[in-house]
């Protein structure tokens, strides 16, 4: 019963309870920093909430966001991941958007 538990969170939002959230943190870098014009910010998403649910909830705050959004990398507690891995509460979430200069 535990793995069926496990494999559900995997997939998004569903069988969460209504009300219950984590609080994660942002890290932005370069670009995905210049926009937002901080280096960190918490932020607070339902249980079971994806990378994306927290880029999207981001993006509906700093709308600039969008236009690097194609091109960011990903890493949840400094390893590289997907829009589709389940935050969990004290996660660190890092937006890195190509670096450039020379």
């Amino acid at each position: 019963m535990e793995r069926e538990i496990k494999d559900d969170n995997l997939v998004g939002t569903t069988g969460v309870k209504e009300g219950s959230s984590v609080q994660i943190k942002v890290l932005f870098f370069a670009k995905a920093r210049d926009i937002t014009g901080l280096t960190d910010l918490p932020l607070e998403v339902p249980s079971g909430s994806t990378t994306q649910d927290c880029l999207n909830k981001l993006v509906a705050k700093y709308p600039n966001l969008e236009e690097i959004r194609g091109c960011i990398v990903l890493a949840l507690n400094e390893e590289y991941t997907t829009e589709s891995a389940v935050v969990k509460d004290k996660d660190e979430l890092a937006i890195i958007p190509p670096i450039s200069g020379g």
